[in-house]
């Protein structure tokens, strides 16, 4: 199934306001969020029901259908396992229009036992990720009437690879640090580009996956923060901000770690893109109702009344909203993964005798990345660079024999 234009706008839109929430390193999926607010939605009424809609981009009324096609979209994707399930009480009674507009097979039972209910909602989210996140984000009480999640994990292999290396900053704030680098050099300039935006210039290198699972990198001026950054990334793919091209850079400074340069060389070759980056394994918890304005989540929260009639006639709240993903960048390819819960309580001296252009691209400071399928743009992960993985201390200083 196609996922519409205006659901990759949702996602995506959401991506970018979550974005300009967070600070620090950090890891986060929309689209692991998006599905169980629109089924919210669909069951809520009042104002929980338009607050909801706007934290999705769309009409509740439409919020369902589009959830189902984003579920079904993202599962026809190579590399990409999505997964949606829901756990009631055995005494909570669901309202059979909202029940039958899950996925098939969704519907679990919460049989009171707490530990047990545990066990099989941490075995579910570990089934689901292929074991990247082995616990459910959920804390169940007994007042847990019903537990709605999602999984989402993605992998992918770099359609060319990149060498490990030790990197060693000059400046900024990783300059003390030896760090696992990853390089490569190829001649497709257009990989590489600069977008001038109002918040300030942003160099975004595309690494391209086997499956069109890709990942962009992101770094803007030193100034701008992760929502700026980040939001522009998200603007980048729907077209609002012009890139300048590898191809079309002219020589010098030409972007935020980006210069184009003429080098000797010892024999005549086609312009090369030079990359420099770092290795990353990043994990991260959200209490979501820590933003409940973000996610439309500010009147369902409220116990004293229900808000969900078309879930239950049973009244129903929200209790609580977390997230936990995970993402490694690393020399052979990429891997994310997050599980969204809601709980309802309720590189001899040569010749140089050629001239030739080398584009170079360093990300060697804290940097931005959306993880998204190549031909619909929908971002399924996205990220905040801070602490990179260490270059291990038994390649800098290998046993003597």
């Amino acid at each position: 199934m196609r996922i519409t234009n205006a659901t990759i706008r949702a996602v995506n839109g959401l991506t970018a306001r979550w974005a300009g929430a967070v600070d620090g390193q950090n890891v986060f999926s929309a689209a692991g969020v998006w599905p169980l607010l629109a089924f919210l939605a669909d069951g809520a009424d009042g104002p929980a029901r338009e607050e909801l809609a706007d934290a999705l981009g769309m009409s509740a009324d439409r919020s369902a259908g589009a959830a189902r096609e984003l579920l079904a979209g993202m599962g026809a994707l190579r590399g990409l396992d999505p997964a949606l399930g829901l756990w009631t009480k055995r005494t909570l009674e669901l309202r059979e229009r909202w029940e039958t507009g899950l996925p098939a097979g969704a519907h679990g039972v919460l049989t009171g036992d707490t530990a047990a209910d545990k066990a099989a909602l941490d075995a579910w989210a570990a089934k689901g990720t292929g074991g990247l996140i082995e616990k459910m984000p959920v804390a169940l009480t007994p007042d847990t009437e019903l537990v709605l999640a999602s999984a989402l994990a993605l992998r992918t292999r770099w359609l060319s690879r990149f060498r490990e290396v030790a990197l060693c900053p000059e400046t900024g704030p990783w300059s003390e640090r030896t760090l696992t680098g990853l390089y490569r050099t190829s001649a497709v300039l257009d990989r590489v580009g600069v977008a001038d935006t109002p918040d300030g210039h942003v160099t975004e290198l595309k690494v391209l996956g086997d499956n069109a699972l890709d990942v962009h990198l992101l770094l803007g001026e030193e100034r701008m923060t992760p929502g700026q950054v980040l939001g522009a990334g998200v603007d980048i793919l729907a077209g609002r901000h012009a890139v300048v091209a590898g191809p079309h850079l002219p020589y010098g400074e030409v972007g935020p770690g980006l210069r184009v340069v003429k080098e000797r060389s010892e024999r005549p070759v086609p312009p090369t893109l030079d990359v420099e980056t770092v290795a990353f394994d990043l994990s991260a918890r959200h209490d979501l109702l820590a933003l409940h304005r973000l996610f439309g989540l500010t009147t369902a929260r409220d116990s004293d009344h229900g808000h969900f009639p078309g879930i239950s006639g049973f009244p129903l709240a929200i209790g609580s909203a977390e997230q936990s993903a995970v993402a490694t960048f690393g020399a052979l390819g990429f891997r994310a993964a997050a599980v969204t819960a809601f709980g309802a309580i309720g590189a001899g001296i040569p010749q140089l005798r050629w001239l030739v252009t080398t584009v170079k691209a360093t990300f060697d400071r804290p940097f931005g990345f959306l993880a998204l399928h190549r031909h619909s743009r929908l971002v399924l992960a996205a990220g905040w660079v801070t602490d990179p993985q260490p270059y291990p201390e038994d390649l800098l200083y290998p046993e003597e024999f």
